[in-house]
């Protein structure tokens, strides 16, 4: 063709698929539009204007303005610029045909004309064959809203949305029709009309196999994890078939095979056929092959550790099973943090650019010789290690807890036990993730730990009605303080905030009691070491209520104040998990004609003043991790022992009670008797965190706690108790109790009224995380549990235990701590309950606020 044809093609060649038709942007025979047009190929004009045929709904000035074409630009013909032109037009998804056309060259002046053909757009659908809220959901999901286009891949995909959506579901006869219908209220638009038949639902009544003789079809079947057969009493998972479900259990079964040696086997044939009563058989043809064994095992290019001590590490023998997926997670790593294979062992120890890949090198009759070789290349230093996204937390409060530095060599361990530690400042979203860029040419690698901040105060204000008086609350905590910028108005934001220490403030008040608490932790004493200073200060008074005239006694008080201060210090031995804390602390309660519970006989003081000078020692080991809220790896242990001095045995003072002794005598003794309060209290607390599938984490614990005195004319200290029972959550107690949930059973209904000496705790607990968002962690739990509270050493039975089960719901949300709701079934009766059919606690609901994890 040349120039001087009568017959114009479009500028170029391009050719632009929509809708399954190609487009294309050669122009059409213009002839018709405008006579006999001429140009010269591959000049630049200048456009002179747009003019579009074939509207209906839209405006020209709309077609113009999605060309992106502009009056005295320059084009070329052909060119870039109205291939892009066409593109956008097509891309808008408002046309299904654009053609363009030569209307004029004037001189250096090109007019185009663009033909289109608009889609037409929705009015309405109607959905026939399901009930009007299905109807509803189903134009949700397929998003057929009023106005949108209406194309032929449109019909299709929403067809087969429907369909599948009901095969998903064990319809596998649904049959799903789509018709449109032109609109006549409007201009270019259509109905649509959708029916649907989903028929019976369809069930497996057999999986049938054959050619296995390794694994009995009962075996294979329960490999299926999604695909089930149909019988009488199957109601925790249904029997229907899903294709996708199905063609995974069939990768279950080779998998299992695999694992026991059979690395050939395969399935043949796999089919589906219907039976009379509409159910289905799924037939399925396998070949084992033969059963391999390990043969010899040689490792190539290895310096740094030897053949035996590889062997070792490998944990495979000569004539084991072969097991290709023990093989590689031997040499490769399982994906999990406590992973134990030679790569990680390489990465460990600086060997970063290590490759480890194992070879079958020869497969003899039933043995397979596996060759693993190792190209260690030079070890790699750590260049440069950065920390991103900290907005309100300052740099230092996150470097001190890494465990990478610049200049030392590369380890994968430590690099994940860094992510360990930002986890449990508690500041941060639990997904820390490490970006290593390893430079190969200097052997080095730069870290980079990406962090989201969440909030790290929490506040508690509320107010409510009981016991006959309005109950007050008020409790700040700031879990990421910063003491040093108290001073400093530019700091407050609103508070002064970044250097990771805590402070808590808790105010409440009632008619009948108030309680004043204030603590302070520094993590980083001095900031150069990880020691700990904690300081805290409390007050409480409580009053004589009395419940028949309902007025409240001032002058009759108990009061309770005291303080305490603790270091805590990290250990390097056995190693450095371990935390060794000490504390000081002073406790004095005072009694104004309160009557008070003291010593074994239930003898009562109402006078005099009681003091608790205490040391607390515990040693502590928390490897657990990552997150603070929900660990799915390690463990926590912690021995602790509190003690006063046995003054009675030092000053040797006795306490023989005086002969007939008014009761001002009588409550004189007992002051004295108890002026300064004598025990020794020994506790070991232990849990452990085991994933066991992706989110799914299990928590063992169990508890163990005594409490003893030192002169038996004492007796029992009156504070320190234990209290067994219920949600366990301090209610304002400031006497040293220790509070012990154990669901299912009321709040501290398993120990006596004074409290146990005694006490003994096993749980399991089962725990799947929802989400773990900054905004909100939450994690659903089912429990089972077993516990129980002992006066003294006579009645202990560490196997009489109070049982229970349930589930629960925790929720963390940064502003306001832990919340939740546990159902709990007690199965045992409660004590004391000496009656000829004892009843069982039975059902209980527990709240939980602002417990600790």
């Amino acid at each position: 063709m040349n120039k001087f044809s009568y017959l114009i093609v479009l500028i170029t060649a391009f050719i632009f698929a929509i809708n399954t038709q190609a487009q294309s942007t050669t122009p059409k025979d213009s002839t018709a539009v405008n006579g006999k047009i001429s140009y010269e190929k591959g000049k630049e004009y200048i456009l002179g204007g747009i003019t579009v045929t074939g509207l209906r709904k839209f405006s020209e000035q709309t077609v113009r303005v999605y060309t992106g074409l502009v009056n005295g630009q320059l084009i070329k013909l052909p060119g870039d610029k109205l291939t892009s032109a066409i593109k956008k037009l097509y891309e808008s998804k408002q046309f299904s045909q654009v053609d363009v056309y030569l209307s004029k060259i004037d001189g250096n002046t090109v007019y185009l004309l663009f033909d289109v053909i608009e889609l037409p757009q929705l009015t309405d659908v109607t959905i026939k064959g399901v009930s009007k809220s299905k109807a509803k959901d189903l134009k949700k999901e397929t998003e057929l809203k009023k106005g949108k286009m209406v194309t032929d891949n449109l019909i299709v995909t929403t067809r087969n949305f429907i369909k599948k959506k009901y095969t998903d579901k064990g319809f596998l006869k649904a049959k799903v029709t789509l018709n449109t219908q032109k609109d006549t209220s409007d201009i270019n638009t259509v109905n649509m009309n959708i029916f649907i038949d989903k028929g019976k639902r369809i069930k497996i009544k057999n999986i049938n196999f054959k050619g296995n003789k390794a694994l009995s079809n009962g075996k294979l079947r329960g490999l299926m994890s999604n695909t089930k057969r149909k019988f009488f009493g199957r109601f925790w998972k249904s029997s229907k078939y899903i294709q996708d479900d199905y063609k995974e259990d069939l990768e279950s079964i080779l998998e299992r095979y695999s694992e026991l040696g059979y690395r050939d086997a395969r399935i043949i044939s796999d089919k589906l056929t219907w039976n009379d009563d509409n159910t289905i058989n799924l037939e399925i043809e396998l070949e084992e092959g033969n059963q391999y064994r390990f043969a010899e095992i040689k490792f190539v290019g290895n310096k740094k550790y030897t053949d035996e001590f590889l062997h070792s590490f490998l944990k495979i023998d000569k004539g084991d099973i072969y097991n290709g997926k023990v093989l590689k997670e031997r040499v490769s790593g399982d994906g999990t943090p406590t992973s134990q294979d030679i790569q990680t062992l390489y990465h460990n120890n600086g060997y970063l650019f290590s490759q480890i890949n194992a070879v079958e090198t020869r497969v003899k009759n039933d043995s397979i010789t596996v060759e693993i070789r190792i190209r260690e290349d030079e070890p790699a230093t750590i260049k440069k290690v950065t920390v991103t996204g900290n907005d309100k937390t300052n740099d230092h409060v996150i470097y001190r807890e890494l465990r990478v530095k610049p200049g030392d060599l590369f380890s994968r361990q430590n690099i994940i036990r860094s992510i360990r530690e930002i986890g449990q400042l508690g500041f941060f979203d639990a997904n820390v993730t490490p970006d290593v860029k390893p430079n190969y040419q200097d052997k080095t690698a730069d870290i980079d730990f990406s962090v989201v901040e969440k909030g790290g105060s929490q506040i508690e204000l509320q107010g409510g009605y009981g016991g006959g008086s309005f109950i007050g609350t008020l409790g700040l905590s700031f879990n990421n303080f910063s003491i040093r910028n108290i001073f400093n108005k530019e700091a407050y934001k609103p508070l002064p905030m970044g250097d990771g220490q805590k402070l808590s403030l808790r105010l409440q008040s009632a008619r009948t009691y108030s309680t004043y608490s204030f603590s302070f932790t520094e993590p980083w004493l001095g900031g150069k070491t990880p020691q700990s200073l904690s300081a805290s200060l409390y007050f409480s008074n409580q009053y004589r209520f009395n419940f028949q005239t309902n007025t409240v006694d001032r002058d009759q008080s108990l009061s309770i104040i005291g303080a305490s201060i603790g270091l805590g210090k990290r250990l390097k031995w056995p190693d450095d998990y371990f935390t060794l804390s000490q504390n000081i602390s002073y406790q004095r309660i005072e009694l104004q004609d309160y009557q008070y519970r003291v010593g074994s006989s239930n003898d009562i003081l109402s006078k005099g003043n009681l003091n608790n000078l205490a040391y607390t020692v515990a040693l502590s080991r928390n490897s657990a991790g990552p997150s603070l809220i929900f660990p799915t790896y390690g463990s926590e242990f912690t021995i602790r022992a509190k003690a006063t001095l046995p003054y009675s045995l030092l000053n040797g003072k006795s306490f023989d009670e005086p002969d007939n002794p008014t009761n001002e005598q009588r409550n004189d003794y007992l002051a004295d008797k108890y002026k300064w309060l004598e025990y020794y209290k020994l506790s070991a607390k232990g849990k452990w965190y085991t994933q066991l599938a992706n989110k799914l984490v299990l928590m063992s614990n169990f508890e163990v706690g005594y409490l003893g005195s030192y002169n038996n004319e004492l007796g029992l200290t009156p504070v320190e108790r234990f209290f067994v029972g219920g949600d366990g959550i301090a209610q304002g107690q400031l006497d040293g109790r220790e509070v012990i949930g154990l669901r299912g059973y009321e709040n501290n209904r398993l120990s006596s009224i004074d409290g146990g000496s005694i006490y003994n705790k096993f749980q399991l607990e089962l725990r799947y995380s929802i989400t773990d968002k900054p905004s909100a962690s939450i994690y659903t739990l089912g429990f089972l549990e077993a516990g129980n509270s002992y006066d003294n050493f006579s009645e202990y039975n560490p196997f009489n235990l109070k049982r229970s089960a349930g589930l629960g719901i925790r929720i963390f949300m940064p502003a306001f701590g832990l919340l939740g709701i546990d159902f709990a079934h007690g199965f045992d009766p409660l004590p004391g309950d000496q009656s000829l059919n004892p009843t069982k606690s039975g059902w209980q609901t527990h709240f939980i606020i602002g417990r600790q994890f």
